[in-house]
């Protein structure tokens, strides 16, 4: 048995009222329409809903229980639909963000710290991975959308600019390396690196541009993440390029130095890319606007 749900909100305006006419009045529907639909969810149901008498209507027993269940229903409908525009305006939902390092250890905690204000009730599911994994991921469907330096192009993928950070050399306290401004690439390159582990888009452009120089990297450590490459140089494995928010908040409590580099290519792009922007669900869409917006904020 189907229930057509304006005939049931019909059916409880009509009892709470205790008049087809009044009901008329508050539904501004025409009298003779709300009679119709009272008497076909009669037959429909085989029973007498109301004891028609001079002066109004008033429920039979079947007609108050029908009204029991007719309220919760429509009680259950209308937080089913107040939840589902929360769904539809972005305030409900989830997100999988698939960032790099940089964006995680940098800009990613406040950043999102600032959406969840604005959406408390959307999920964020981050995992952190090298550009090369997050352009898959996004691509496969794995992600909704990913950070990943601008070094590495995507032409498949719809990408906007999301960040901008400057590349630094670091080096320990006690090493003998003590630049006084801002350096050169070549002047450090011959040193002793620590780097990060192979498939790194910030480890792969540094070779690329000591290639470009005719340089080899003397690479003495490799590791998988920027503390790692902080503590490794603290004690005294060799420089470092790393981005400035990595570094600079570490400098007062860690046995580290630091120096501007003198290249162009220091100061980078990080970006965002989504599949298809207009065909996110509105979590991701307000959190891709959200994103977008920190950054001009930014610049």
């Amino acid at each position: 048995m189907s229930f057509n749900l304006i005939t049931l909100k019909m059916f409880l305006t009509v009892a709470k009222a205790g008049s087809i006419a009044q009901a008329s009045e508050a539904e501004n529907v025409a009298a003779s329409a709300i009679s119709k639909r009272i008497s076909d969810l009669e037959d429909k149901i085989g029973t007498p809903l109301f004891y028609r008498q001079t002066r109004g209507v008033e429920l039979t027993p079947a007609g108050r229980e029908l009204a029991r269940h007719s309220s919760n229903v429509l009680s259950l409908v209308e937080r089913m639909e107040t939840q589902m525009l929360d769904f539809a305006s972005g305030a409900k939902g989830s997100v999988r963000i698939a960032a790099n390092t940089s964006a995680i250890t940098q800009f990613l905690p406040e950043d999102l710290a600032g959406f969840v204000e604005d959406y408390p009730d959307v999920r964020i599911d981050l995992s952190e991975q090298t550009s090369d994994e997050i352009l898959t991921a996004v691509r496969d469907g794995l992600a909704d959308l990913g950070i990943f330096s601008g070094l590495v192009e995507e032409p498949e993928l719809e990408v906007l600019t999301y960040r901008r950070d400057t590349l630094v050399v670091v080096m320990g306290k006690d090493h003998p390396f003590r630049p006084d401004n801002p350096v050169k690439f070549a002047e450090f390159a011959k040193l002793a690196m620590v780097g990060l582990q192979s498939g790194s888009s910030l480890q792969a452009f540094l070779e690329a541009r000591a290639a470009e120089q005719g340089l080899t990297l003397k690479t003495r450590v490799e590791t998988l993440s920027f503390d790692g490459v902080r503590r490794m140089v603290e004690a005294g494995l060799g420089v470092a390029v790393l981005p400035l928010g990595a570094v600079e908040p570490y400098l007062e409590s860690a046995q580290l130095r630091m120096q501007e580099i003198d290249e162009d290519w220091a100061v980078r792009t990080l970006k965002l890319a989504v599949k298809d922007l207009n065909a996110v669900s509105r979590p991701v869409r307000a959190l891709v606007e959200h994103l977008i917006s920190q950054n001009l904020g930014n610049t």
